[in-house]
């Protein structure tokens, strides 16, 4: 989900905003940027971030991590996959799979909450909020023009279903 949401957002920032950017690489990068969590597992975000020695040492054991799988790799394919795994390409990329990551998290939410799961309400009012604080318009754009959607049923998606 996040690689076709990233690859969404950079084809936003390409074709409707007339900015740079590469759809191929947006969604190449979101499908590799938790590749270092294969090794790791995944640190919960408010622990993650709760300081800046945390979130500093976790960075350096992901990229340990991103290091040791790419050991793992012949020789002549590690520098196609190293600047994926290491997440070594330009901020503007970064910035489009982090928000498609935030994105992917919320749609998340807003599933379980359509499915009657009202412990993710909470999550999904931090989580939008976090995406509205972006400031990436094209993030604005996809919920403004997607977002809606998410939250329909099938037969309100397309009634003649």
């Amino acid at each position: 989900m996040v690689a076709v949401l990233a690859h969404a957002l950079a084809v936003i920032r390409r074709d409707v905003l007339g900015k740079p950017a590469d759809p191929g690489l947006a969604a190449a990068a979101a499908l590799y940027h938790d590749a270092p969590e294969i090794l790791t597992g995944d640190l919960p975000t408010p622990i993650k971030y709760y300081s800046s020695d945390i979130r500093d040492a976790y960075k350096q054991v992901e990229q340990i991590s991103a290091d040791k799988l790419l050991a793992m790799l012949p020789d002549e394919l590690r520098p196609a996959f190293r600047p994926l795994v290491r997440e070594e390409y330009d901020p503007d990329t970064r910035a489009l799979v982090k928000a498609a990551d935030k994105l992917s998290a919320y749609l998340k939410c807003v599933e379980e909450l359509k499915a009657g799961n009202g412990e993710f309400r909470q999550a999904a009012e931090q989580t939008l909020g976090a995406l509205k604080g972006y400031g990436l318009p094209e993030v604005d754009y996809f919920m403004e023009r997607f977002l809606p959607a998410f939250g329909l049923t099938l037969d309100e998606l397309h009634p003649t279903l």
